[in-house]
Protein backbone atom coordinates (compact mmCIF):
# COMPACT_ATOMS: atom_id res chain seq x y z
CA UNK A 1 0.00 0.00 0.00
CA UNK A 2 2.95 2.31 -0.52
CA UNK A 3 1.78 5.89 -0.86
CA UNK A 4 -1.68 5.22 0.60
CA UNK A 5 -1.01 6.76 4.01
CA UNK A 6 1.00 9.52 2.32
CA UNK A 7 -2.10 10.56 0.37
CA UNK A 8 -4.19 10.47 3.57
CA UNK A 9 -1.68 12.81 5.22
CA UNK A 10 -1.61 15.17 2.22
CA UNK A 11 -5.41 15.20 2.17
CA UNK A 12 -5.64 16.19 5.83
CA UNK A 13 -3.06 18.96 5.43
CA UNK A 14 -5.01 20.19 2.40
CA UNK A 15 -8.16 20.16 4.52
CA UNK A 16 -6.57 22.70 6.84
CA UNK A 17 -5.90 24.99 3.87
CA UNK A 18 -9.44 24.48 2.59
CA UNK A 19 -10.76 25.61 5.97
CA UNK A 20 -9.23 29.02 5.39
CA UNK A 21 -11.23 29.27 2.18
CA UNK A 22 -14.41 28.03 3.83
CA UNK A 23 -14.62 24.80 1.84
CA UNK A 24 -13.97 22.48 4.76
CA UNK A 25 -16.49 24.36 6.90
CA UNK A 26 -19.20 23.91 4.27
CA UNK A 27 -18.58 20.17 4.02
CA UNK A 28 -18.44 19.62 7.76
CA UNK A 29 -21.62 21.63 8.34
CA UNK A 30 -23.43 19.42 5.83
CA UNK A 31 -22.15 16.30 7.60
CA UNK A 32 -23.19 17.58 11.03
CA UNK A 33 -26.65 18.48 9.73
CA UNK A 34 -27.25 15.07 8.17
CA UNK A 35 -25.79 13.19 11.14
CA UNK A 36 -28.10 15.08 13.51
CA UNK A 37 -31.10 14.51 11.24
CA UNK A 38 -30.50 10.75 11.06
CA UNK A 39 -29.30 9.99 14.59
CA UNK A 40 -30.40 12.92 16.77
CA UNK A 41 -28.58 15.89 18.23
CA UNK A 42 -26.81 14.19 21.16
CA UNK A 43 -23.21 13.35 20.15
CA UNK A 44 -22.86 10.88 23.05
CA UNK A 45 -25.68 8.80 21.56
CA UNK A 46 -24.77 9.49 17.92
CA UNK A 47 -21.25 8.31 16.93
CA UNK A 48 -21.50 9.84 13.46
CA UNK A 49 -22.36 13.24 14.91
CA UNK A 50 -19.52 12.95 17.40
CA UNK A 51 -17.07 12.23 14.57
CA UNK A 52 -18.32 15.27 12.64
CA UNK A 53 -18.02 17.52 15.70
CA UNK A 54 -14.44 16.31 16.32
CA UNK A 55 -13.63 17.17 12.68
CA UNK A 56 -15.25 20.60 13.10
CA UNK A 57 -13.23 21.36 16.23
CA UNK A 58 -10.04 20.21 14.51
CA UNK A 59 -10.70 22.90 11.87
CA UNK A 60 -11.37 25.48 14.63
CA UNK A 61 -15.02 25.86 13.65
CA UNK A 62 -16.83 28.22 16.08
CA UNK A 63 -19.13 26.48 18.57
CA UNK A 64 -22.10 28.55 17.36
CA UNK A 65 -21.67 27.18 13.82
CA UNK A 66 -21.68 23.63 15.16
CA UNK A 67 -24.76 24.29 17.29
CA UNK A 68 -26.69 25.80 14.38
CA UNK A 69 -25.79 22.89 12.09
CA UNK A 70 -27.09 20.43 14.70
CA UNK A 71 -30.29 22.43 15.13
CA UNK A 72 -30.85 22.47 11.35
CA UNK A 73 -30.49 18.69 11.37
CA UNK A 74 -32.93 18.16 14.23
CA UNK A 75 -35.43 20.61 12.73
CA UNK A 76 -35.09 23.28 15.43
CA UNK A 77 -33.89 25.69 12.73
CA UNK A 78 -34.82 25.80 9.02
CA UNK A 79 -32.18 24.56 6.57
CA UNK A 80 -31.54 23.05 3.14
CA UNK A 81 -32.86 19.55 2.45
CA UNK A 82 -29.62 17.65 1.90
CA UNK A 83 -29.57 14.11 0.51
CA UNK A 84 -26.77 11.56 0.72
CA UNK A 85 -25.69 9.93 -2.54
CA UNK A 86 -22.96 7.38 -3.27
CA UNK A 87 -21.36 7.29 -6.73
CA UNK A 88 -19.07 4.55 -7.99
CA UNK A 89 -16.66 4.79 -10.88
CA UNK A 90 -13.24 4.20 -12.39
CA UNK A 91 -10.19 6.42 -12.55
CA UNK A 92 -7.14 6.19 -14.86
CA UNK A 93 -5.77 2.66 -15.15
CA UNK A 94 -9.02 1.12 -13.93
CA UNK A 95 -8.70 2.44 -10.37
CA UNK A 96 -11.88 1.74 -8.38
CA UNK A 97 -13.44 4.87 -6.86
CA UNK A 98 -16.20 5.39 -4.30
CA UNK A 99 -17.64 8.88 -3.65
CA UNK A 100 -19.84 9.88 -0.74
CA UNK A 101 -21.85 12.99 -1.60
CA UNK A 102 -24.19 15.42 0.17
CA UNK A 103 -26.36 17.48 -2.16
CA UNK A 104 -29.55 19.51 -2.40
CA UNK A 105 -29.74 18.92 -6.17
CA UNK A 106 -28.87 15.38 -7.34
CA UNK A 107 -29.22 16.11 -11.06
CA UNK A 108 -26.80 19.04 -10.92
CA UNK A 109 -24.30 17.11 -8.83
CA UNK A 110 -24.39 14.04 -11.07
CA UNK A 111 -23.77 16.15 -14.19
CA UNK A 112 -20.82 17.97 -12.58
CA UNK A 113 -19.21 14.79 -11.22
CA UNK A 114 -19.59 12.99 -14.55
CA UNK A 115 -17.82 15.93 -16.25
CA UNK A 116 -14.93 15.84 -13.75
CA UNK A 117 -14.41 12.11 -14.29
CA UNK A 118 -14.40 12.46 -18.09
CA UNK A 119 -11.97 15.40 -17.91
CA UNK A 120 -9.36 13.30 -16.08
CA UNK A 121 -9.57 9.97 -17.89
CA UNK A 122 -12.19 8.30 -15.72
CA UNK A 123 -15.86 7.40 -15.89
CA UNK A 124 -18.79 6.82 -13.57
CA UNK A 125 -19.98 3.23 -13.17
CA UNK A 126 -23.21 1.52 -12.21
CA UNK A 127 -24.32 1.21 -8.59
CA UNK A 128 -22.53 -1.80 -7.10
CA UNK A 129 -19.77 -1.85 -9.71
CA UNK A 130 -16.92 -1.23 -7.24
CA UNK A 131 -18.53 -0.81 -3.81
CA UNK A 132 -17.96 -4.48 -2.97
CA UNK A 133 -14.20 -3.86 -3.08
CA UNK A 134 -14.25 -1.53 -0.04
CA UNK A 135 -14.77 -2.17 3.69
CA UNK A 136 -15.61 0.52 6.26
CA UNK A 137 -12.81 0.77 8.86
CA UNK A 138 -11.37 3.17 11.38
CA UNK A 139 -8.10 4.35 9.78
CA UNK A 140 -5.22 6.15 11.52
CA UNK A 141 -1.83 7.21 10.16
CA UNK A 142 1.09 7.64 12.58
CA UNK A 143 4.47 8.85 11.37
CA UNK A 144 7.21 6.38 12.29
CA UNK A 145 9.20 9.03 14.13
CA UNK A 146 6.34 9.37 16.65
CA UNK A 147 6.47 5.81 18.05
CA UNK A 148 8.21 2.45 17.71
CA UNK A 149 6.26 -0.47 16.27
CA UNK A 150 6.20 -2.30 19.60
CA UNK A 151 4.99 0.73 21.59
CA UNK A 152 2.35 1.69 19.05
CA UNK A 153 1.05 -1.86 18.65
CA UNK A 154 0.59 -2.23 22.40
CA UNK A 155 -1.22 1.12 22.73
CA UNK A 156 -3.63 0.68 19.83
CA UNK A 157 -4.43 -2.97 20.59
CA UNK A 158 -5.41 -2.08 24.16
CA UNK A 159 -7.68 0.67 22.78
CA UNK A 160 -9.53 -1.61 20.34
CA UNK A 161 -7.54 -1.55 17.09
CA UNK A 162 -7.34 -4.90 15.31
CA UNK A 163 -4.62 -4.46 12.66
CA UNK A 164 -1.49 -2.44 11.92
CA UNK A 165 0.61 -2.14 8.75
CA UNK A 166 3.95 -0.67 7.66
CA UNK A 167 3.53 1.88 4.85
CA UNK A 168 7.01 3.20 4.27
CA UNK A 169 7.51 6.25 6.49
CA UNK A 170 4.20 5.72 8.32
CA UNK A 171 2.36 3.16 10.42
CA UNK A 172 -1.25 2.46 9.40
CA UNK A 173 -3.63 1.48 12.20
CA UNK A 174 -7.03 -0.11 11.54
CA UNK A 175 -9.99 -0.55 13.86
CA UNK A 176 -13.74 -1.14 13.80
CA UNK A 177 -15.36 2.26 12.99
CA UNK A 178 -16.91 2.53 16.46
CA UNK A 179 -13.49 2.17 18.13
CA UNK A 180 -11.76 4.95 16.16
CA UNK A 181 -12.21 7.65 18.81
CA UNK A 182 -11.01 5.34 21.59
CA UNK A 183 -7.82 4.56 19.68
CA UNK A 184 -7.16 8.23 18.83
CA UNK A 185 -7.81 9.29 22.45
CA UNK A 186 -5.39 6.62 23.70
CA UNK A 187 -2.69 7.84 21.31
CA UNK A 188 -3.16 11.47 22.33
CA UNK A 189 -2.94 10.47 26.01
CA UNK A 190 0.47 9.00 25.15
CA UNK A 191 1.43 12.28 23.40
CA UNK A 192 1.22 10.70 19.94
CA UNK A 193 -0.71 12.89 17.49
CA UNK A 194 -1.84 11.01 14.36
CA UNK A 195 -1.09 12.54 10.96
CA UNK A 196 -4.59 11.46 9.88
CA UNK A 197 -7.56 9.74 11.52
CA UNK A 198 -10.93 9.01 9.93
CA UNK A 199 -13.60 6.44 9.25
CA UNK A 200 -12.55 5.30 5.81
CA UNK A 201 -13.48 2.79 3.10
CA UNK A 202 -10.44 0.54 2.78
CA UNK A 203 -9.97 -1.32 -0.53
CA UNK A 204 -9.23 -5.04 -0.67
CA UNK A 205 -6.55 -4.59 -3.34
CA UNK A 206 -4.64 -1.80 -5.08
CA UNK A 207 -3.85 -0.71 -8.64
CA UNK A 208 -0.26 0.46 -9.23
CA UNK A 209 0.02 3.76 -11.14
CA UNK A 210 3.07 5.60 -12.49
CA UNK A 211 3.82 8.47 -14.86
CA UNK A 212 0.91 10.06 -16.73
CA UNK A 213 -1.74 7.86 -15.11
CA UNK A 214 -0.47 8.75 -11.62
CA UNK A 215 -0.61 12.46 -12.50
CA UNK A 216 -4.13 12.12 -13.96
CA UNK A 217 -5.28 10.23 -10.88
CA UNK A 218 -4.09 12.93 -8.49
CA UNK A 219 -5.69 15.68 -10.58
CA UNK A 220 -8.97 13.74 -10.55
CA UNK A 221 -8.78 13.22 -6.77
CA UNK A 222 -8.01 16.88 -6.11
CA UNK A 223 -10.81 18.23 -8.31
CA UNK A 224 -13.34 15.83 -6.80
CA UNK A 225 -12.34 16.71 -3.25
CA UNK A 226 -12.59 20.42 -4.13
CA UNK A 227 -16.24 19.95 -5.14
CA UNK A 228 -18.49 21.29 -2.38
CA UNK A 229 -20.90 18.32 -2.58
CA UNK A 230 -18.17 15.68 -2.20
CA UNK A 231 -17.74 14.56 1.41
CA UNK A 232 -15.29 11.70 0.85
CA UNK A 233 -13.41 10.12 -2.06
CA UNK A 234 -12.03 6.59 -1.66
CA UNK A 235 -9.85 4.95 -4.31
CA UNK A 236 -7.57 1.92 -4.61
CA UNK A 237 -4.61 3.55 -6.37
CA UNK A 238 -1.06 2.80 -5.29
CA UNK A 239 1.59 5.40 -6.18
CA UNK A 240 5.11 5.08 -4.80
CA UNK A 241 5.73 7.56 -2.01
CA UNK A 242 8.56 9.41 -3.78
CA UNK A 243 6.52 9.87 -6.97
CA UNK A 244 3.40 10.89 -5.02
CA UNK A 245 5.42 13.49 -3.13
CA UNK A 246 6.97 14.84 -6.34
CA UNK A 247 3.61 15.12 -8.10
CA UNK A 248 1.90 16.88 -5.19
CA UNK A 249 4.81 19.27 -4.70
CA UNK A 250 4.64 20.23 -8.39
CA UNK A 251 0.97 21.28 -8.18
Amino acid sequence: MSGHSKWATIKHKKGALDAKRGKAFTKIIKEITIAARIGGGDPDANPRLRTAIVAAKAENMPADNIKRAIQKGTGELPGAAYEEVVYEGYGPGGVAMLLEMTTDNKNRTLSEIRHIFAKHGGNLGEHGSVGWMFTKRGYIVVEKGKASEETLLELVTEAGADDMADDGSNWEVFSPPAQLHQVVDRLKTANITPAAAEVSMIPQSYVKLTGKQADQMLRLMEELEDHEDVQHVFANFDIEEAELHALTQAK
